[in-house]
Formats: structure tokens, sequence, C-alpha cells
């Protein structure tokens, strides 16, 4: 008697195909910067170039450590970005409460001015808000760097989305029970708004980890950089960077972002899944 074996089907071969590819190219990128990071100076010169390194070395790593304030500018971030991530969570998800759940006069002229600011190009706003935050005396303070990302148009738009997908018999019961309307907020809506809050978060730190132009512009001491500014510091004479240690911080900077995903990895895809649904 032959067994009968399950076929295969030619799509899943060419999606199974395609997934690799897709997979071998973006993490192309990521292989380069961990190779670089631990080739010497000539090989990183070689030309043509090579992906794995002939001889392994720590030097990049060592000049990062030596030359640059590096547990500073590491703390510096966290500082940025973290203390970003809070104040907009706060302010981001009372707007989008306010905007879902709260019905008043202006509510659609309001939401659709906040969409609009995401036209606006961030470098558009720059000077004006470096003049703002010059006259307050903010530069080369955390204030100067967190207080105008406080909040965060985006972050309205998608917390708002996920509110509109959850029960409003939610809010009427607590209601009926007396709860105040900030109660429903605290206590019924956040509560259940947990995996799009974690996400939102996620995208928020991530983007101020990874921002050079904001802090490069708002801080001026070397102690105030953060670590992709601080990187700049080690451009050479005449503009001449080195990859290796660029690599190498890279490297160093990347490794805080995937640690923090994989924590929450499992709310993230829970929320881009039932984001929207009702």
């Amino acid at each position: 008697m032959i067994a009968n074996r399950r076929r295969i089907r030619p799509s899943t071969i060419v999606l199974t195909l395609a997934l690799l590819v897709a997979t071998a190219v973006v993490l192309l990128p990521f292989a380069i910067i961990v190779f670089t990071a631990f080739k010497p100076v000539a090989e990183v010169n070689a030309f043509p170039p090579t992906l794995v390194p002939t001889e392994w070395t720590l030097a990049n790593l060592e000049r990062i450590l030596t030359e640059l304030p590096f547990l500073r500018l590491a703390l510096n971030s966290f500082l940025f970005a973290g203390g970003v991530t809070a104040f907009a969570l706060v302010f981001d998800s009372l707007a989008a409460y306010a905007l879902a759940r709260i019905d008043f006069t202006g509510q659609r002229v309001l939401l659709i001015m906040i969409i609009a600011s995401l036209m606006i190009p961030f470098q558009a706003t720059l000077i004006p808000v470096f003049q703002l935050v010059s006259e307050l005396g903010w530069v080369n303070t955390f204030a100067g760097l967190i207080a105008p990302r406080a909040a965060d148009a985006f972050g309205i738009f998608f917390l708002r989305q996920f509110f509109l997908a959850l029960p409003r018999d939610l809010d009427s019961a607590a209601r009926i029970d007396g709860a105040s309307e900030f109660r429903v907020f605290w206590s019924v809506v956040l509560p259940n708004a947990v995996p799009a809050l974690l996400t939102l978060a996620i995208f928020i730190f991530v983007n101020n980890w990874n921002d050079l132009l904001w802090p490069l512009i708002f801080t001026t001491e070397r102690e105030m950089g953060t670590i992709t500014s601080g990187l700049t510091l080690l451009t050479g004479p005449g503009g001449i960077i080195p990859y290796g240690v660029m690599m190498a911080g890279s490297l160093i900077a990347v490794f805080p972002l995937v640690v923090a995903f994989l924590f929450v990895q499992r709310r993230f895809i829970e929320s881009i899944a039932t984001t929207g649904l009702k």
C-alpha cells in the first residue's frame, strides 16, 4: 500500500522562495553592519569589498569607548527617547480619547487639522521651533529636546482608530455606575488599549533613539549629545568617515531596540492585527 503523500502546491514553493529572498534582503544591511564593525581599517577600505572579515578586530569598539563619553551619550539617548515616549503617550492618548469617545463642536475640523499636519515636512518647522526653544533658554537641555515632541499627530490618529474599535457599551456602563469622564478613560479605555500603547511606544522610542538631526541642532555641548549625534564627532579631518567605527557605533545603538522589541513583539503583532477592526 502506497502511503498518501501531501502534495506541495507550486504557489506554496513560490511564496516560500519569495519570503526567503525578502528576508535575505532585509537582513543583508544588518549583516553588513555587524561584519564591518569587526573589520580592521585596511579591510574596510579594501576593494573589492568583502562581507565576512578575514581578520576580526575589536579596535572599532575600543575607539568608541575611549574617544567618546559613550555611557553619557547612551544615558542621554535613553532620557531623550524615553522622555518623549512617556509624554507623547500621555498627551496622544488624551487627545485620541476626546476625538474618539466624546462628541463636541468642531471635532471633525480638529481631526482634519491634525491629519493635515502630518503632511507638513519636519524641516519646515525646524527653524521656528529652534527659535522658540532658544528664547526659552532650553538649548542644551532635556526640556528643549523633549518638549517640542511631547505630542505627535500620528500617535493621536493611531490611538483614535484603536479607541473607535472598542465597544461604546463599556463607556455607558461605567457612566451609569457614576464614573467621571477621566475615570472612564483611565479605568476602562486605557486597560483595553495596552497593545496599541505598546506599539506606539515602540514607534516613538525607535524614531527618537535613531534621530540624528534633532539632537544635532538642539545640542551644542558634547555632554548633551546622543549616540547618533556623538558618532559624528569621530569624523576625521577633511570629512573622512571611519566606516568601521560608525558601524560599530550603529551596532551598539541598535542593540537596546532589538531587546525592547523582543519583549513586546507579541503585543505589537496583536495591535497591528486588531487596530481599526470593529
